[in-house]
């Protein structure tokens, strides 16, 4: 089995590389190949993580390219995870919308309608490449922000074999295992609404429900990302909360707080990876692995300690970041992609979170409508689970943004301005159309030598 990943030189490569070949053997996988058109960043974080799948298991094979044929060609599975712009991109899209006073997230803000002017696009490129070269059952997992919007756009493209991917309703899990000392395994819960923007309405320890004890656990607030909420938030809701919706519920202060500091997330990583990148790149990756891998470990360890640290006021207590290539791995968003293998392989049903058609599953969304929601995957595919009473202001809010995610998908098919209006004017964190108006002015002049002509 051949598994590819189309931007393999980002700085997260490394964890990618581990996911993948520690699974190697049990799943079947005997080619890895790491693609993306940013030589220098595939000759420093792509040779990482091919120093790393050595380490694992060298008889895995594990190579490095430029070329897309190449990742594309007989691959059974793809992950796509690229940053059309790079950093500089990022940032412009933050400040064009801080300059309104509007949130400038790159997923959950309106900057994450300019990412996905830019994203879909290139992302096109790669399945069309897929459709022509690639084989006919070959499934693609989108990791490309926002989620959300591109996992709606490409299904509506008629991209079936895609599938959106995120780490943080598994990275939520994870912390809860933690808390309790159990393995992850044993811990399991029913998400749904849309990517970055999804509640956890049940969380079982070994099939029995936890959710009101572990709402009142003052640890989930210090130790998971449940931080970023006060405790009467949950406690009304009565339910778990991805922590993109901090920038919802609290947007007045995550602006308020960004504006502030005066640096936004984007110019944080940027200034990170680029002291990273350099100070790697007078290195031997493969002659002194251990030297470059303390140098990684003090920069992304200062990236995880700023993780939406700016926007909410809330420090990291997590430990000094290390990267241990031995370590089990929990999984981050390859582990999801991994689960999907291997229900496919097997003939044991896996449940897992993942971005796709709602087919009937939320009441209120069109079937095609792409939620985030637990799925059950088998080898005949996937099986969206009925929510049973959602939460209705949590289902007001998931209303409002899949109208937004619907008419960008539309915006940006058709390169219409008058749709792209109207999707930031119904965002709830634009909600007007003066302002809707000025941000698609100025995303369009700000991107286009990666856009056609828009009308």
């Amino acid at each position: 089995m051949k598994i590819s990943v189309i931007g393999g030189g980002g700085v997260r490569s490394m964890f990618l590389a581990k996911s993948l070949v520690q699974s190697a053997k049990r799943l079947g996988i005997t080619e890895i190949i790491f693609m993306d058109n940013n030589e220098k960043k595939l000759n420093i974080y792509g040779k990482m993580a091919k120093e790393v799948a050595k380490r694992v298991d060298n008889s895995i094979r594990f190579e490095l390219t430029l070329d897309p044929l190449e990742a594309i060609k007989d691959a059974n599975y793809i992950i796509t995870t690229i940053r059309v712009g790079e950093d500089d991109m990022r940032i412009k899209d933050e400040r064009i919308a801080l300059s309104h006073k509007v949130l400038g997230q790159e997923t959950t803000g309106a900057a994450g309608f300019s990412f996905a002017m830019r994203s879909v696009p290139e992302i096109v490129k790669y399945c069309e490449l897929i459709k022509q070269h690639g084989r006919p059952d070959v499934k693609v997992f989108n990791f490309t922000n926002p989620a959300g919007v591109m996992s709606q756009t490409l299904r509506d493209m008629g991209y079936d074999f895609t599938f959106g991917i995120c780490d943080a309703p598994s990275g939520l899990l994870h912390s809860f295992a933690k808390i309790y000392g159990v393995s992850q395994d044993r811990l399991t819960g029913e998400c749904y609404g849309l990517n970055h923007l999804s509640f956890f309405n049940s969380i079982q320890l070994d099939g029995k429900e936890i959710m009101p004890e572990l709402l009142v656990n003052d640890r989930i607030y210090t130790e998971t990302d449940m931080r970023f909420f006060d405790k009467e938030l949950a406690l009304h809701f009565g339910c778990i909360l991805n922590e993109y919706l901090y920038y919802y519920f609290y947007r007045e202060e995550a602006v308020k707080n960004i504006l502030s500091c005066g640096v936004t997330r984007g110019e944080v990583i940027r200034d990170i990876n680029e002291k990273m990148t350099e100070e790697l790149s007078h290195m031997d990756i493969e002659g002194d692995f251990e030297k470059c891998l303390e140098v990684y470990e003090k920069w992304y360890g200062k990236r995880e300690g700023a993780y939406m640290a700016n926007e909410t006021g809330v420090e990291s207590h997590k430990p000094p970041f290390k990267f241990d290539i031995y370590e089990k791995d929990h999984g981050g968003y390859a582990g999801v992609a991994l689960k999907y293998i291997e229900a496919e392989l097997s003939n044991e049903p896996k449940e897992m979170v993942l971005c796709v058609p709602n087919k009937g599953a939320i009441k209120g969304l069109e079937d095609s409508d792409v939620v985030e929601i637990s799925c059950t995957v088998t080898r005949e595919g996937y099986f969206p689970h009925e929510v049973q009473k959602p939460n209705e202001l949590a289902m007001e809010l998931i209303r409002r943004v899949k109208s937004y995610e619907r008419l960008a998908s539309l915006a940006i098919r058709n390169k219409s301005i008058e749709a792209a209006v109207d999707c930031l004017m119904v965002h709830p964190l634009v909600n007007s159309y003066t302002l809707a108006k000025s941000l698609v002015d100025e995303y369009i002049k700000l991107n286009k030598e990666y856009i056609e002509e828009w009308k």
